[in-house]
């Protein structure tokens, strides 16, 4: 059993819309922060963003920042990813991944990822 179930991924043209959502599977989410990743083809995984175990704080990678909205529903054990503005640079394969806080590394855990594809 992996930790996550990652969703909502698909194909979409430049500046479209997409919201992903990563479901705990077999664990409580309230306890973690929670960061989404992406790995690109031919290139290094690369981290996307993070929320903190209560909501209330957010960070941002530079190149997502302003587009990219993280969020989580804890009643539901779930955390989304809303992803406005695409570009074809956003394409990649989305995970995500639980840890202790935002200010230290994720557990080495993956889950199948969700594959998002911006193009026209």
């Amino acid at each position: 059993q992996v930790p996550f179930v990652e969703s909502g991924g698909g194909l979409v043209q430049p500046g479209g819309s997409l919201r992903l959502s990563c479901a705990a599977s077999g664990f409580t989410l309230d306890y973690y922060a929670i960061r989404w990743f992406r790995q690109a083809p031919g290139k290094e995984r690369e981290g996307v963003s993070c929320i903190s175990s209560s909501g209330g704080s957010t960070y941002y990678a530079d190149s997502v920042k302003g587009r990219f909205t993280m969020s989580r529903d804890n009643g539901k054990s779930t955390v989304y990813l809303q992803m406005n503005s695409l570009k074809p640079e956003d394409t990649a394969v989305y995970y995500c991944a639980r840890g202790p806080s935002c200010s230290r590394p994720p557990e080495n855990y993956w889950g199948q990822g969700t594959q998002v594809t911006v193009s026209s």
